[in-house]
């Protein structure tokens, strides 16, 4: 090959190109590191009534590193994510030193075992909130399922106008309600035919539970875990012993 002047061409051709292609590149990553291509302006986007924009563009401006051409998106999702009440974020850059952040929020449900919150779409997350919010409690892992129960039990018991302040379903899978009522009527619906149940216990309710309301003697407990009906636990009454279905 030494002595074949064409392919000496070549490969001086080959090298040469090697090269510039190197010294284009390293141009080229020093070029976008540099100081006019810093992201100079973060507009908020997203119509916000928990998330707090200052705190987003605080940590776009502490913790986001890079510039228009360097910044990691997904590093900076990652981030801004973390900020309370954040459910979702979309960046897009905008030339030449604009980042935009579309937020999503979380919209809170309820109150999740003892220092939680699940929003609508059955998502437990960590923030601070004031308000009322009925009680959802259940092993990890339940919270979505507890959430699609709250909808349909709750749509159950509107026609007997009882609301749901509490919901609990036990390790064991039984499930367990608390009205908003004053005092509060626990419902045991157990673990299986739970819907069937709580229907049942709504289409008497007026003449039982209901009539003994209205008369004053107010109910504390319906366990619902029987055959053919259910028992309700008045003060001042004893229970009568009855076979319960498993």
């Amino acid at each position: 090959m030494w002595d074949n002047p064409r392919q000496l061409n070549a490969l001086a051709f080959a090298i040469a190109l090697f090269a510039l292609t190197l010294l284009c590149w390293g141009a080229a990553a020093w070029a976008v590191r540099q100081p006019v291509f810093e992201l100079r302006q973060v507009a908020i986007a997203g119509p916000l009534s928990r998330v707090n924009p200052a705190h987003l563009e605080a940590v776009v401006r502490e913790e986001l590193r890079g510039t228009f051409f360097t910044m990691q998106l997904a590093e900076a999702r990652n981030s801004l994510q973390r900020v309370p009440w954040v459910r979702g974020i979309a960046l897009r850059r905008q030339w030449p030193s604009r980042l935009e952040v579309f937020v999503t929020e979380h919209t809170p449900l309820a109150r999740w075992n003892d220092d939680a919150l699940v929003n609508k779409e059955g998502e437990v997350f960590v923030a601070d909130y004031d308000g009322e919010l009925p009680q959802f409690t259940g092993p990890e892992g339940t919270a979505g399922e507890i959430s699609a129960r709250f909808a349909v039990f709750g749509d159950v018991l509107q026609r007997a106008g009882l609301t749901i302040g509490e919901i609990r379903l036990s390790a064991r899978g039984g499930w367990e309600l608390k009205t908003t009522t004053v005092p509060a009527l626990t419902i045991a619906l157990g673990r299986s035919d739970v819907e069937e149940r709580l229907s049942r216990f709504v289409a008497y309710y007026a003449r039982t539970v209901g009539a003994l309301a209205r008369a004053g003697t107010r109910v504390e407990y319906a366990d619902l875990r029987y055959r053919n009906g259910f028992a309700a636990r008045v003060p001042g009454f004893k229970e009568r012993a009855v076979k319960k279905a498993v």
